[in-house]
């Protein structure tokens, strides 16, 4: 793939590249980085128009907000700069989490997040998971305080419920909601989605290839690198359920192949026919499947299409949670 030029998509008065990059796995999660192949990945979705760049700072513990930093030098003019606050991380415990979106804890995080990234203003800046123990006006009302201070140009909310994303939305416009939503993750359907339409809010799906598994290159967990957290952690990857699974994929798979495509690509396809206010940010590494990943954004689907690859990846038939039942409990608040 050569040169492109993405068209573009709102979310809400933001209008990026209709598809953006997760770079979450450049640091943690996904086995073994690479910062040299991954530096070259940015720089090559921005070659083809990709303009949202997501990163947080808890992506190995502030070295992905880095490493992006590192790869915008030159080229932050060219892009919309997204990342996120609120899940507390102990590096000497990585698995334990702790949520916060306290006033000063907002004001403190921006900062060390600026710095990272060696940028005077992020453009999205989302609330990673709500905190319960914080009502959502005060979290909201920070991000509006920096928003006039000039630190950040628009909030988001992650992972949000209805309520919380309405209540948050009357302090403050709420730009974007970033969600899981893939073919295997469709729960948001039911109320997020319609309460984020009536209040004009951009939504942004996250691990939209259902964390790589859409894409069918995973068979077995001896598939995954070592470190890979969907080998230990991922219950749907779970022996068992990985099996059940891999049935729909196949599906998938052959509906791709009649149109000259591969699963992935039709996955993506079909989360960015959910509307024009959808910009999925699927993540990768790898300059091959970044470009894998952009061409999905010129297959167009039929409804007749959109029928068959629902019926192949029924929203009710996958096996497993998103998450341990740890991490569920902090969803949807």
């Amino acid at each position: 793939m050569t040169g492109s030029t993405l068209p573009t998509r709102g979310l809400g008065t933001l209008e990026v590249g209709a598809q953006g990059l997760g770079c979450m796995g450049m640091s943690e999660f996904y086995g073994q980085g690479d910062d040299t192949e991954s530096i070259a990945t940015i720089h090559r979705a921005i070659e083809l128009g990709v303009t949202l760049i997501d990163t947080a700072d808890m992506y190995g513990f502030g070295r992905n907000e880095e490493l992006v930093g590192r790869a915008l030098a030159g080229k932050r003019d060219q892009v919309v700069l997204a990342t996120k606050f609120g899940i507390v991380r102990d590096e000497a415990d990585p698995s334990k989490r702790g949520i916060r979106g306290d006033e000063f804890y907002v004001r403190q995080q921006v900062e060390a997040s600026l710095r990272r990234l060696n940028v005077d203003h992020i453009d999205l800046y989302y609330q990673h998971r709500v905190d319960p123990e914080v009502p959502i006006e005060e979290t909201a009302g920070a991000l509006s305080s920096l928003v006039e201070q000039g630190k950040i140009r628009h909030i988001g909310l992650s992972e949000a419920g209805p309520e919380t994303i309405r209540r948050a939305h009357a302090v403050h416009p709420v730009t974007a909601v970033q969600t899981e939503w893939s073919l295997w993750s469709r729960d948001i359907e039911n109320e997020v989605v319609p309460v984020c339409r009536e209040l004009g809010i951009g939504l942004v799906p996250y691990s939209p290839l259902g964390r790589g598994f859409l894409t069918g290159r995973f068979k077995s967990k001896e598939d995954f690198a070592d470190g890979d957290f969907r080998q230990t952690t991922q219950p749907r990857f779970a022996e068992g359920n990985l099996e059940r699974n891999l049935a729909m994929v196949e599906a998938l798979r052959a509906l791709a192949e009649e149109k000259g495509v591969t699963a992935g690509q039709l996955a993506l396809a079909w989360v960015q026919a959910q509307g024009d206010d959808v910009v999925p940010i699927p993540g990768t590494k790898r300059r091959k499947y970044l470009e894998e990943n952009v061409a999905s954004v010129g297959l167009k689907l039929t409804a007749e299409d959109v029928a068959a690859i629902e019926e192949a990846v029924p929203a009710d038939a996958v096996a497993g949670e998103r998450y341990p039942e740890a991490a569920m409990r902090l969803l949807s608040r």
